[in-house]
């Protein structure tokens, strides 16, 4: 997969969906915000489902807390895939959702090197302390917007390197641009998703590790369907639980149960 195709946030494509609202609900796409860590995920389940079932779909990636702003102020969404449970849980306690949901992955972090960085790799991030001098800015997503920015941060508290960072963070608005920042040597380092990493060697992001999870707490990824869900939305929301989709998001990394 080409880099710009994996980085890529499709900001622009909220006008459309809001455009898209004043059209008749049987004669426009199901309107999906997505985390921007299910991307690549997304990407293999979507087109499969779509040409099987005849539905279509107008996905968007972004960050979690900004999906939640957003439909807060009227934003047509009819699916919601967070990539945590409490911004899932606040659409749902503001009765905007048809119920709370059903976890669809958890999460998982992982150390990004640049491409030239000389930092021995390991899960308890031994090595990014040992080499921390040479890295001049470490990405993150902002952890106000973005759970795994969230997560990011708890790691870094919990190998003793939050305070040494805050002079060297650059915040991504959502995962997929903090990966972007060390993929473009925007950064030497950073925090960010296993799914947006796994099966994409060849695109050249640096090397990478997997974290542990104990060292955050968890990302229990919720879905949730709005209360304007149409038939297609449901559907998706109905096939992202079985054993395909389930095998999909496994494959790209996640944890399925």
């Amino acid at each position: 997969m080409r880099r710009r195709s994996l980085l890529k946030v499709l900001g622009t494509g909220w006008p459309a969906l809001a455009a898209g609202a004043a059209v008749a609900q049987e004669q426009r796409p199901a309107l999906v915000a997505v985390a921007a860590s299910v991307q690549r995920a997304m990407e293999e389940i979507a087109p499969a489902w779509m040409r099987s079932t005849g539905h279509r779909l107008s996905i968007t990636y972004g960050s979690s807390g900004n999906f939640v702003r957003q439909i807060q102020q009227g934003l047509p969404v009819e699916l919601f895939l967070s990539a945590d449970e409490a911004f899932a849980f606040k659409l749902a306690d503001a009765g905007l959702t048809r119920d709370r949901g059903v976890i669809y992955a958890n999460g998982r972090l992982a150390l990004l090197l640049a491409k030239e960085s000389e930092i021995a790799l390991d899960p308890q991030l031994q090595g990014l302390k040992v080499g921390w001098a040479s890295v001049r800015k470490f990405a993150i997503a902002n952890p106000e917007l973005a759970p795994y920015g969230k997560a990011a941060r708890e790691v870094l508290q919990s190998v003793g390197l939050w305070e040494a960072a805050q002079s060297k963070l650059v915040l991504g608005e959502n995962i997929a641009q903090a990966t972007q920042f060390v993929a473009t040597g925007s950064a030497q380092a950073g925090l960010t998703a296993l799914s947006l990493l796994i099966g994409n060697e060849s695109a050249g992001l640096g090397r990478h590790i997997a974290l542990p999870d104990s060292l955050h707490a968890p990302l229990r990824q919720r879905m949730v369907l709005l209360n304007q869900a149409g038939p297609a939305a449901t559907a998706l929301y109905e096939y992202l639980q079985s054993a395909p989709a389930k095998a999909i998001l496994r494959r790209h990394g996640f944890g399925v149960e």
